[in-house]
């Protein structure tokens, strides 16, 4: 797909696939819209960080304890979203 250079929602369609960030886009994991075992995986191809607002209830960073409502995605970075429920996910990657 071509990269998102704007703020964009996950949606149910993008489950398996991969989002591509590029200049000024930004991503928003949404609430009560995935279900358990759901999967999608974010690619910032820009030279800088970009911000993943986590409406979602829950949002952990993989290994840690802390409810985040934002994240940052390191440049060029990978990160994967998994669905616990439709109201928690966990990122594993770039993130901070």
């Amino acid at each position: 797909g071509s990269a998102k250079t704007s703020s964009y929602t996950l949606t149910v369609d993008d489950v398996g696939e991969y989002i591509e960030v590029g200049s000024g886009g930004s991503i928003t994991i949404p609430n009560s819209t995935f279900a358990a075992g759901d999967v999608v995986s974010i690619f910032n191809n820009t030279a800088g960080a970009i911000t993943i607002t986590c409406s979602i209830t829950d949002a952990y960073i993989a290994g840690t304890d802390s409810d985040k409502a934002t994240m940052s995605l390191a440049t060029r970075g990978l990160a994967t979203v998994l669905f616990i429920s439709a109201t928690r996910c966990v990122v594993q990657g770039n993130v901070s």
